[in-house]
């Protein structure tokens, strides 16, 4: 019996039994039952079908609704599975395999100048792998905390947000006025790498006792200002050896035609992410 045929015979039984009901009352039983009489039978006689038949169908009912539910979370499960299976080969195995390749190129080359340059590759492409491991850990951890949460009016953008700041030592003040629906998909995944890259900087580096995140705008133009007290750095960040992540982060941005900066600005580090002309 499918789903729709239990729903009909629960609302039309008790109509037909009534029906039913009244009509051998009036041509059979009106010599034998008076009419007050007939009147208490009539919900006496209901509440009995409904105990004894509807009871059985809401149980069925129950039972299949159970049954969608469980394959609805099997299906979620399969596909978070084969997301991070997608992350995991985009990611991580193919920077496995340009390590490799790098690595036999540094053992046949032994240019000082050439050396240093393969070595700070190298060393590139490991915290690049270690940024994709990271990123998918995170990722699967945000699905099942958002799967534990209560429906609220927030958007996943600022959920994710303050999921991230939760987990810093840096008390976080966040203001966010931009909706998700103002950005595509892609828009939102850069994006949400790059706000996790810059506060993991600044949560390991920079020993600031307090930050804030703020993104205001529209769908064509925007901007996301990330701020702290930390120590703060010197000359061109981009430029330094090991800031391999602050590069990356630059890449991102530049990839999807946004203007990303980084500057000191009296007591703070401020990173700024615009697109479009915003002021």
């Amino acid at each position: 019996m499918s789903y729709k045929q239990i729903k009909w015979m629960i609302l039309f039984i008790p109509t037909i039994t009534v029906a039913l009901w009244e009509y051998v009352r009036h041509q059979f039983l009106l010599p034998y039952i008076s009419m007050n009489l007939g009147n208490w039978l009539t919900p006496v006689l209901v509440y009995l079908v409904s105990i004894t038949l509807l009871t059985q169908l809401f149980r069925i009912l129950e039972r299949i609704q159970k049954e969608l539910e469980q394959e609805r979370s099997a299906k979620v499960a399969l596909e978070a599975r084969e997301q991070l299976a997608r992350e995991l080969h985009d990611g991580i195995a193919q920077s496995l395999f340009l390590l490799s390749v790098k690595a036999e190129k540094l053992e046949s080359d032994f240019s000082s100048e050439q050396h240093q340059q393969n070595v700070l590759s190298i060393r590139k492409t490991i915290h690049e792998v270690n940024r994709y491991v990271r990123q998918a850990i995170t990722n699967l951890r945000l699905e099942r905390e958002e799967s534990q949460m209560v429906k609220s009016n927030h958007s996943s953008l600022l959920q994710q947000i303050k999921f991230m700041a939760r987990d810093l030592r840096t008390p976080m003040e966040i203001q966010w006025d931009l909706k998700d629906q103002q950005l595509d998909d892609k828009e939102m995944v850069e994006l949400i790498a790059c706000i996790r890259e810059a506060l993991t900087n600044m949560d390991k580096h920079a020993s600031a006792t307090a930050g804030s995140i703020r993104a205001t705008g529209m769908s064509h133009r925007w901007k996301v200002v990330i701020k702290d007290n930390g120590t703060g750095f010197t000359g061109d960040p981009f430029e330094k050896v090991n800031k391999f992540g602050l590069r990356i982060m630059k890449e991102r941005c530049e990839e999807m035609g946004w203007v990303m900066n980084m500057y000191r600005q009296e007591a703070y580090t401020i990173i700024e992410i615009r697109k479009g002309a915003y002021a």
